[in-house]
């Protein structure tokens, strides 16, 4: 399930086993504190953690003993375990009896990032998988426009949608984001331009913005863009190595035969972000993407040897690209 549907299901009753995975941490967080919510009572003595990098081999045991406790004075017992990824064998020598025959008295929560492989634990008896990956524009825009309008601030679909793309749809950003324009706002009508000035855009977008203003050939908005860069990173090679890799995600996508779909699990996008790039690719055009990716990378390497400053280097990047 999604996790905007985990709210329902906790509604319906606790399940066994839970597994909240995905590149979110805001996700994996509150969807941790949804179920420990519903079911735990008296934490201090029917809750217990451990770190998924402890439990290898036999060290399984004591996950399996906390789980098979009995509850002190409450109907549940909660096992969290973060960073959990057993081998098959591990799974099917020690995790699979106790899966097939879950304790009716204990709830385990497992907590990934995703970041390691494992067995699929999220096809297995008894899981309830909880996908936690970043969510795309339209799922975050509602959160911020029902969060906003609970707070008492009206907001356009719009500006909720700005503050989805501004923050990535990361939402960890994008929940301080709101709660820092319904600070600001109190009441009333959130307008455009308060989102533009007051939420903080990831310097990621900044870089897509850039390439934006490259395929406009709008050499005004790409200084302008290129300066609130390097006034939070400082660095013109940051900037430089940012545009190169863009280029190249960009050129990539172009020329690749792969599916929207089938490229985003590839670069680890989301797929709505896919079809902008190649919008964005498609404009721009493959000669020219090859031909900014070789100077640009020309140019870094230039800086290393000491042949250029990088002051240098991103000034002759500017010309080449838009008066070459």
């Amino acid at each position: 399930m999604k996790y905007t549907e985990l709210k329902e299901s906790i509604s319906r009753g606790a399940n066994s086993v839970y597994l909240l995975e995905g590149d979110d941490a805001y996700f994996r967080m509150k969807g941790e504190e949804q179920i420990k919510t519903a079911f735990l009572t008296m934490p201090e003595l029917n809750y217990t953690s451990f770190d998924g990098e402890t439990l290898k081999g036999s060290g399984l045991s004591a996950l399996i003993s906390a789980l098979k406790n009995y509850p002190f004075m409450a109907e549940k017992r909660v096992i969290r375990v973060s960073e959990f990824y057993p081998t098959e064998s591990e799974y099917e020598n020690y995790l699979k009896p106790l899966f097939e025959d879950f304790p009716p008295s204990s709830i385990l929560i497992i907590v990934n990032s995703g970041a390691k492989k494992g067995v699929d634990l999220k096809r297995k008896h008894a899981v309830t998988y909880v996908d936690c990956g970043r969510a795309d524009v339209d799922t975050v825009a509602r959160w911020a426009y029902i969060t906003l309008r609970r707070a008492g601030v009206a907001a356009s679909t719009a500006a909720c949608e700005k503050v989805a793309e501004y923050c990535l749809c990361n939402m960890a950003r994008v929940s301080v984001e709101v709660e820092k324009l319904a600070a600001y706002k109190g009441e009333g009508q959130l307008t455009m331009e308060e989102v533009d000035s007051l939420v903080y855009k990831d310097a990621d977008y900044r870089l897509y913005e850039l390439t934006n203003a490259v395929s406009r050939r709008d050499y005004t908005a790409f200084c302008i863009i290129a300066d609130e860069l390097l006034q939070k990173s400082g660095d013109e090679m940051f900037l430089l190595a940012g545009l190169m890799n863009y280029f190249r995600n960009l050129f990539t996508i172009l020329t690749s035969r792969d599916s929207n779909q089938e490229l985003a699990s590839k670069l680890k996008m989301k797929e709505y972000g896919v079809k902008k790039s190649r919008e964005q690719a498609e404009t721009i055009g493959e000669a020219k993407l090859a031909a900014y990716i070789s100077y640009i990378y020309e140019k870094i390497s230039a800086v290393k040897r000491g042949v250029i400053t990088p002051l240098g280097a991103m000034q002759n990047a500017e010309n080449y690209i838009f008066f070459s």
